[in-house]
């Protein structure tokens, strides 16, 4: 287990409010560029099931039908 993952305390930017309303896809450009620890920004389905896990070094970004952000990206 990573250091990261045992206290819980990842490096750089870990909230992203200002995306909520933006494309889905770009929005998950944005997480990267922003924090390059971050590596893994799935975009899923508003509701999906996900794993409990909670990992730096990813952010899931929820999108509605119209594949806008639902919901404030944070890392998870």
């Amino acid at each position: 287990m990573s250091s990261c993952q045992a206290n819980m305390s990842c490096q750089g930017k870990k909230s992203w409010p200002e995306l909520v309303g933006k494309d889905g896809n770009e929005a998950a450009e944005i997480i990267k560029s922003e924090n390059c620890f971050v590596k893994q920004t799935p975009v899923l389905p508003e509701g999906s099931i996900v794993t409990a896990d909670f990992r730096c070094d990813r952010v899931r970004v929820f999108v509605d039908s119209c594949g806008k952000v639902v919901k404030t990206p944070v890392i998870t």
